[in-house]
């Protein structure tokens, strides 16, 4: 091929744009290919997520390769970000995002406001003009964070001395949280909320302290919080007597891992949670949870914690509580465990008839989601007119095929599961006040209930937990009022009193690199 020499400088000029033009064009190609990679990155992420969370086994491994999914969703999500701003394109909307609808929450109306105002220059940066007319201001508003302050407040008690009679008065001043000691009210509510409600532990909150220039060991916080839970032990009791006065109560229990002093080991505690909750049903009645802790699961425990009530119950299946049903307590069972008894059976492989009892199970919660809020007496009825021709189809469906199936599977095994408990079943079709499950109580379970955590030291801290965390932070547990809970921290070693970062006893501290004990 013949060329013709770049002998005119504006020839080559004219080349060298050229070559500027494709080298624009080719990354702007590549962050183009960056950006959709990452999106693809992220589906895949998010339907892999979505199939653990559906079909995976509820396992500490599952659990775990979960959080690395999340892990792996942010860092997807910050590299896409990261490549829409290189590219200088305005962002894509999300696959979800309709139009007309915002695609932010708006920002909290309850908060402070602060205004900046930024004024517009007095001439016309073209012309000189000194006239101008009224334009539309451009608001942009956005959410900063206060770092926390600390402050002193000094307690004076004024005296003085009568002259005629040498009598001493003085001001009332309030009684401190802790006689002798440093810390108000407002600095023991938020040690008490960050360590037994948002997870922290104590000695990250020494080092929190440490950057505001205050020196606050974790000794004396943990002193703290077992003189607190003294100061709290009058409202426990009124908690635990005000729901023993209901007649409608959510009950259910969890395992608790906490070492034993001595051994070096764990043993397996366990947590009691009864609750009261009837914003379904309009009842006034303010809501309530109590928690008690026990080392076994011996059914004399609930029959302790339930002396005194008289009304129906939701609770599980556990044999412990059915010395209790009687003459003063009516049980109510959980529609819910029976869901999940057929959804296991899908779970180990497709089940057309587990699918089918899902379905007709699915209905009756569809009737609960459009009279839940509705009152008492309105439920009952529109549970009588709808709910009970499907509830006794259901029985039927259950009782014909349980004959045909083989009776040693998984799925009779939940048909007959749910019969044994059909009229503690169909308790609530009569009483609006009464719920198809026992979801409340367990609700009120997860933030105990989870797989990893930092360790308590010995069964005297559960007694500090159960005093505050169990009572103080009940707000978290209705649905509506709290985002998910995050995992505490892991410690390492076998021997969790001596490694364990945040124990009670002052041990040596652990570095956070390996896995400990389930732990609640």
């Amino acid at each position: 091929m013949e060329t013709t020499p770049l002998d005119s400088q504006d020839e080559l000029s004219a080349l060298r744009a050229l070559v500027a033009e494709q080298a624009a064009k080719l990354e702007s190609q590549e962050a183009e290919v960056t950006k959709r990679d990452s999106i693809i990155g992220l589906l895949r992420a998010q339907l892999e997520l979505l199939r653990h969370r559906q079909h995976g086994p509820s396992s500490e491994k599952i659990e775990r390769k979960i959080e690395q999914f999340e892990l792996m969703l942010e860092e997807i999500e910050a590299s896409r970000a990261e490549a829409e701003v290189r590219s200088g394109k305005t962002p894509l909307p999300e696959l979800d995002d309709v139009p007309g609808k915002p695609k932010r929450k708006p920002l909290p109306d309850n908060l402070p406001t602060e205004e900046q105002v930024y004024a517009a220059p007095c001439s016309c940066p073209t012309c000189g003009g000194t006239s101008f007319l009224k334009a539309a201001d451009k608001v942009v508003q956005v959410m900063e964070h206060v770092p926390a302050s600390v402050k002193i407040v000094r307690h004076v008690e004024k005296r003085m001395i009568c002259k005629d009679c040498d009598t001493t008065v003085s001001g009332e001043m309030p009684t401190l949280p802790i006689e002798r000691g440093k810390p108000g009210p407002g600095l023991l509510a938020h040690i008490m909320v960050a360590k037994f409600d948002d997870h922290i532990p104590l000695y990250r909150l020494s080092e929190m302290y440490d950057r505001l220039g205050i020196d606050i060991s974790r000794s004396v916080m943990a002193d703290w919080m077992g003189r607190v839970s003294v100061l709290l032990a009058p409202l426990i009791l009124l908690i635990r007597a005000h729901i023993a006065a209901v007649d409608r109560i959510h009950t259910d229990d969890t395992p608790v891992d906490v070492l034993d002093p001595g051994r070096g080991k764990t043993k397996t505690g366990r947590v009691w949670v009864y609750v009261f909750d009837g914003s379904g049903y309009q009842d006034p009645t303010p809501r309530a949870i109590a928690y008690y802790y026990s080392p076994d699961r011996k059914g004399a425990h609930p029959a302790d914690h339930l002396a005194s009530f008289s009304g129906v119950m939701h609770a599980d299946g556990y044999g412990g509580y059915k010395k209790l049903y009687g003459n003063q307590i009516i049980e109510a069972a959980c529609m819910a465990h029976v869901r999940r008894k057929f959804h296991d059976v899908i779970k180990l492989k497709p089940s057309p008839i587990a699918d089918e009892a899902l379905s007709r199970i699915g209905a009756l919660y569809d009737i609960e989601d459009r009279i839940r809020g509705m009152s008492a007496e309105e439920r009952r009825t529109l549970r009588q007119q709808h709910a009970r021709p499907l509830l006794a189809d259901l029985k039927s469906w259950i009782e014909e095929t349980l004959s045909t199936l083989p009776q040693k599977q998984k799925l009779a095994e939940a048909m007959r599961y749910a019969l044994s408990r059909w009229a503690a079943l169909s308790v609530y079709i009569d009483d609006g006040r009464v719920e198809i499950d026992n979801n409340i109580a367990e609700r009120a379970m997860r933030p105990l209930a989870r797989r990893v955590s930092l360790c308590a030291t010995s069964l005297s801290v559960w007694k500090h937990w159960k005093r505050v965390r169990f009572n103080i932070a009940q707000r978290a547990t209705f649905p509506g009022n709290r985002r998910s809970d995050r995992l505490g921290c892991q410690v390492d070693g076998p021997d969790l009193i001596g490694c364990s970062r945040n124990n009670l006893n002052g041990r040596k501290h652990a570095g956070g690199n390996k896995s400990s004990y389930h732990i609640a």
